[in-house]
């Protein structure tokens, strides 16, 4: 069976979904591997560390969409769809809700695509997961950001001409990237804390430096998964007092919320920003989902009321091997998770599959991307 990775098309990414140590794996596991050759070279992998791995270099991207099973980063693009092979294996981190129409590219031309941030959030998926792997790298680059921006110190410092005090962090969202960040800033010497709509993290937040805050919910905000899910509106008017007041007294504030992983609650509003202190600093790491603050502008760094909002995109580009190195053990871990007799072998029956797929034999199969697509189409 034949396992092809294309170099990355998406404007702006790095990345590469397969590095030359999982290509051996790969390799010993029975697999023929190709790779387009630069696939990895914007990641620092140049073709000959591919070579000395025993991976075949392809001259052109079209020979390698055509075999049994494609590996990406991003969504395929209709063109790279076009040049799959009907019965292809499409595994990468789709974001099927974010890419509809790739969706519907996908069933119409019978390919099998499963993608990664789809995965269940189980103990055996664990080294699977691309979502928590690029999320680590997310928070960690989002409190290097904030730092940067910052117009002080992170920690506090003693000088010959006197002390300068810690600035406070306060980040919004405790999942991976939000831990992570909290980690990050927690070390660099901030004073850091920490809220998230689903109580039972308060325990995680302790656990990496920050002191948690929060509002006793009415009603459970957990959607299972390590997701949270929308909140009642009395709860929402409890939400933003305490973001409002956290906010005010914060140098720098990162977002880090998703609804159930994919899209941004509006969280930070103009008039919470409008009360901050001149120079603050706003990392708006859920931007690609909408972004958790009113001002955020998609890949833009403003400023406005005298505080500097960050929204990046795409953050784990930004830091190519290690993002590369981590999305690729991720795919190949499923990839061998499957493995029998050489080859892929499908079966729906077991939840990572069954959870996993988008698409097969010209069916759209995850739910809320099908839900979605009606919904589009009424």
């Amino acid at each position: 069976m034949r396992i092809g990775v294309a170099r990355e098309t998406t404007a702006g990414e790095r990345r590469v979904a397969l590095v030359p140590e999982s290509g051996k794996k790969l390799i010993q596991a029975g697999y023929q591997v190709s790779v387009e050759a630069g696939a990895g070279v914007d990641a620092g992998l140049p073709d000959s560390a591919y070579r000395d791995a025993g991976v075949t270099l392809a001259t052109s991207p079209a020979s390698v969409l055509a075999s049994d099973l494609v590996l990406k980063v991003n969504a395929p693009s209709l063109a790279e769809i076009a040049e799959m092979r009907p019965a292809t294996i499409c595994l990468g981190s789709l974001m099927p809700l974010r890419n509809l129409q790739v969706v519907e590219a996908l069933a119409t031309r019978r390919i099998t695509a499963f993608s990664t941030d789809a995965i269940p959030r189980t103990t055996r998926a664990q080294s699977m997961d691309t979502l928590s792997s690029m999320a680590n790298i997310a928070g960690y680059k989002g409190a290097i950001l904030a730092a940067s921006a910052l117009n002080k110190y992170f920690p506090m410092l003693m000088t010959a001409a006197g002390m300068v005090p810690p600035a406070r962090v306060f980040v919004i969202g405790a999942a991976v990237a939000g831990l992570q960040a909290i980690a990050t800033a927690r070390r660099l010497g901030a004073n850091v804390f920490a809220t998230d709509v689903r109580p039972e993290v308060k325990e995680q937040i302790e656990s990496v430096g920050a002191k948690y805050v929060g509002i006793e919910l009415q009603e459970a905000a957990s959607a299972g998964g390590g997701y949270a899910k929308e909140l009642t509106e009395q709860d929402r008017a409890r939400q933003r007092e305490l973001l409002a007041a956290q906010c005010a007294q914060s140098d720098v504030v990162i977002t880090t919320a998703l609804i159930g992983g994919v899209f941004a609650p509006k969280l930070v509003t103009e008039a919470m920003v409008r009360g901050m202190k001149p120079g603050a600093v706003i990392v708006d790491l859920a931007a690609e989902g909408g972004g958790n603050c009113e001002l955020s502008r998609l890949g833009e760094t403003v400023s406005v009321h005298g505080v500097t909002i960050v929204a990046p995109i795409n953050i784990p580009s930004t830091m190519p091997l290690h993002a590369s190195l981590l999305f690729s053990r991720n795919l190949t871990a499923f990839v061998q998770a499957f493995t029998k007799d050489k080859a892929f072998q499908l079966d729906f029956t077991d939840d990572i599959q069954q959870g996993a797929v988008i698409t097969h034999d010209g069916e759209v199969k995850h739910a809320r991307s099908r839900d979605a697509l009606q919904k589009a189409a009424l």
